[in-house]
């Protein structure tokens, strides 16, 4: 049982900047593919962004450009750098595999990007 915390999320001010963390205990992650995830208020969870076990990338269109995935293998550790934020980014942020296992879902880090 893998169990993964998300933490980073916040209050940003539209064109500000956050930096996204999820912490995997119990079982490394290191031969997973991992993902980020969101949802908005009202909306279902839609796919943002991948990492593979070798560091291959990938993006949903609508934040290419401005986020950027990576991985800590050493640390357990999963990042969501977000940059040039703007207000429809507004969502519950997740991370889980890629594509997700219904059991791995943690509670999730807010972020809110004002206008």
């Amino acid at each position: 049982q893998v169990q993964l915390v998300e933490s980073g999320g916040g209050l940003v001010q539209a064109g500000g900047s956050l930096r996204l963390s999820c912490a995997a205990s119990g079982r490394t992650f290191s031969s997973y593919d991992m993902g980020w995830y969101r949802q908005a208020p009202g909306k279902e969870r839609v796919f943002v962004a991948a990492i593979g076990w070798s560091g291959s990338t990938s993006y949903t269109d609508s934040v290419k450009g401005r986020f950027t995935i990576s991985r800590d293998n050493a640390k357990n550790t999963l990042y969501l750098q977000m940059n040039s934020l703007k207000p429809e980014d507004t969502a519950i942020y997740y991370c889980n595999r890629q594509p997700p296992v219904y059991g791995w879902w943690g509670q999730g880090t807010q972020v809110t990007v004002s206008s």
